[in-house]
């Protein structure tokens, strides 16, 4: 059976909605953060790096939130939650997929832990990090939001669901505490949202990681 290590509310929620689309039989593995599971030699020994998730399929080993995304579409085909290979749908959903995790995600965390770029005890350099992060996060929601009308459907790329929209979906809710255009507000992004809000099989992740309103 699959395992998914996760934390709530996390870059793991990526994933945890995949499966719960797939229907697939699956375990969730809590690491929890609070008590420094990620730095553990058990924990390290499957994700060198001390993040979260990690995907267990079997033999398996597998960290990195897009990997994970992309072989659980691979093992999953009938599902469609990627366009089909060597066409120029799926091109641009690698585009995107690499987009999210490597340029909003990995900005989401500077603005989220802004400490990490910085001297330790450097609390203005620390707040200086984030107020440039938090404006480089509004640029990128922009795009965003300007891509989800550009697509003209209810989904990242269009009429088809794929394994982008979780993803936004999670980076997304990250924003949720901004005091300034959090994605909620913006013009696409907004009613989007609330379309996967209404998805069971995102209803059903958010309930089984204990999360609670505003989701988004």
């Amino acid at each position: 059976m699959i395992q998914l290590h996760h934390y709530p509310s996390t870059a793991s929620m990526v994933p945890h909605i995949l499966l719960e689309e797939l229907g697939v039989p699956y375990e969730r593995v809590l690491v929890d953060r609070t008590q420094d599971v990620h730095k553990t030699t058990a924990y390290l020994q499957l994700n060198p790096n001390g993040l979260i998730p990690v995907l267990v399929d079997g033999d398996l080993v597998l960290y990195e939130t897009a990997a994970i995304c992309l072989h659980l579409c691979d093992t999953h085909p009938a599902a469609q939650l990627a366009p089909p290979l060597a066409t120029h749908e799926r091109a641009h959903f690698y585009k995107w997929l690499m987009w999210l995790t490597n340029t909003l995600q990995a900005t989401l965390i500077v603005y989220f832990y802004p400490e990490r770029w910085v001297n330790a005890g450097n609390l203005a350099g620390a707040a200086e990090v984030r107020q440039h992060a938090e404006i480089r996060i509004h640029q990128l929601l922009r795009q965003l939001d300007h891509e989800m009308g550009r697509a003209g459907g209810p989904w990242f790329m269009g009429d088809t669901y794929s394994a982008l929209d979780p993803y936004a979906f999670t980076l997304c809710r990250w924003t949720r505490h901004f005091a300034q255009s959090p994605a909620r507000e913006r013009r696409f992004l907004g009613p989007y949202l609330q379309r996967m809000l209404e998805r069971p099989a995102v209803q059903r992740a958010l309930a089984s990681e204990g999360l609670s309103p505003p989701y988004v």
